[in-house]
């Protein structure tokens, strides 16, 4: 009789139990579901959650080595974290910083606290990894401007950061209510994109681009939008990059921005940033600081949904052209549309062309059918048509000031008088209730009911405000 093989134990990393958590809390996925997931028996799900504060205070910290599996303590924790600190501030001076170097400091710092310690090679690569000093992947960048010294911004490379610390950007034109076959001369705004190498992180999109104050903004609470909104045509980089590094503040990290040398060489007036390091890609490469693969997915996902929402108000309105119906939409309408487009880029996509491109390293072949995900080419064109559509901004458009959303001096009345009375609780109500009557009369899938109640129940939240 053979006897059974024993079951190999798989074991999950930091980002992997990070993962785990987030299904658990976003889904309503059991343990054993989300076992199933990633193969791994139901008790280490278990424990991932009862370890759940103090997995996100790793994760948060930025220090910790996100890819490996387990963490093993050292027997000389006083020495790690002494050696650790040293470690940052030769760093933040710009020492370079060398294997024997540390050895030597380790071995002082043990004399010093009274410790019989020898640190050996084996402990010196223990510690590297205990710690992420030193992971990642090299990548040409350009050297430090004239006028920055080394003393205040010591030259950095890719290799100094966790690939989950790496961010790439993108400032992206968009063409935001086009139709096939009818571009408008005044219809673009600026849509500014950030991800991180791993694409566990999506920062919030920010639209700009119209001189103006836009009309379909009043009475909108904008800290309740699903993206950012910017009234001046150029993208506000010194508000943009400021938020950025409090919040990477207040999570205890230091990451990375890659810059085209261009934009870098632009922001060298501004203020300092504490957490955020920006690393110019070399002036005379053709490596985007947020690859292109990403970026058209998200135009791709943006005008799927554009032709949708034009399609459904032709069917609500006989005989209205999708040229018309393009009309109607706003910028507000198009902030929504954009939040919802980047939601919709999948991570998979984000990490394979992060690797493409040569930002970020690659452990493991990647799935050729999670890294496509596209959306599905809508009714009515063909893939070459859709395509097409997708590249509109190809061919730049001379931007200007569309009349149908803005407000002049020479207008009379007051915005207020230019739209009907804001909405009250009760049409907020009366709403709700039309909507769930529309989803029962139309075979509603029972997942869309579930969504339905979340909101329903926020909105009667609000109501009680």
């Amino acid at each position: 009789m053979e006897l059974s093989s024993k079951k190999k134990l798989h074991a999950l990393s930091l980002a992997e139990k990070i993962q785990v958590l987030e299904l658990l809390d976003e889904s309503k996925m059991s343990q054993s579901e989300v076992a199933r997931r990633f193969q791994v028996s139901q008790p280490q799900i278990s424990r991932i959650c009862k370890n759940k504060e103090k997995l996100l205070a790793d994760w948060c910290s930025g220090r910790a080595n996100r890819e490996r599996k387990r963490k093993r303590e050292s027997k000389y924790s006083g020495i790690d974290e002494a050696l650790l600190c040293w470690y940052h501030i030769a760093r933040a001076k710009a020492w370079d910083v060398t294997g024997p170097m540390l050895l030597h400091k380790a071995k002082e710092l043990a004399d010093i606290m009274g410790q019989d310690f020898a640190p050996s090679i084996g402990w010196l690569v223990r510690w590297k990894r205990r710690n992420n000093v030193g992971f990642g992947a090299r990548h040409a960048l350009a050297p430090p401007f004239p006028g920055i010294t080394s003393q205040t911004q010591p030259t950095l490379s890719l290799k100094d950061f966790s690939p989950e610390d790496v961010f790439g950007c993108a400032e992206v034109p968009l063409l935001y209510r086009a139709v096939p076959g009818r571009v408008g001369a005044c219809d673009q705004v600026q849509v500014l994109l950030c991800a991180n190498s791993r694409g566990t992180e999506k920062r919030r999109v920010l639209v700009s681009g119209l001189q103006a104050a836009q009309r379909c903004f009043f009475g909108v609470s904008t800290e309740a939008l699903p993206a950012s909104y910017h009234p001046d045509v150029d993208i506000p980089w010194s508000e943009w990059l400021a938020q950025f590094d409090r919040d990477m503040g207040r999570q205890g990290r230091q990451v990375a921005l890659l810059l085209a040398a261009r934009v870098v060489e632009e922001l060298a007036g501004l203020p300092g940033l504490c957490h955020v390091r920006l690393l110019p890609l070399c002036a005379t490469g053709t490596t985007p600081s947020l690859p292109g693969s990403v970026v058209r997915a998200f135009k791709a996902h943006y005008r799927h949904r554009l032709l949708g929402k034009l399609a459904a108000v032709q069917s609500e309105r006989a005989g209205t052209s999708l040229a018309e119906a393009g009309v109607g939409i706003t910028v507000l309408d198009a902030l929504h549309m954009a939040a919802a487009a980047w939601a919709k880029v999948p991570p998979q996509l984000i990490v394979s062309s992060f690797i493409q491109e040569g930002l970020a390293s690659c452990k493991a072949p990647l799935s050729p059918d999670k890294a496509s995900e596209m959306p599905a080419v809508p009714r009515g064109l063909s893939y070459e048509e859709f395509s097409r559509f997708v590249d509109l901004e190809g061919d730049k458009p001379v931007s200007g000031v569309c009349k149908g959303e803005m407000g002049t001096e020479d207008e009379e009345g007051s915005l207020e008088d230019a739209f009907n009375p804001l909405p009250t609780k009760a049409d907020a109500l009366r709403a709700l209730g039309t909507l769930r009557r529309w989803f029962e009369c139309n075979g509603t899938a029972p997942e869309l009911f579930e969504k339905f109640y979340a909101c329903e129940e926020e909105v009667e939240r609000l109501c009680c405000l």
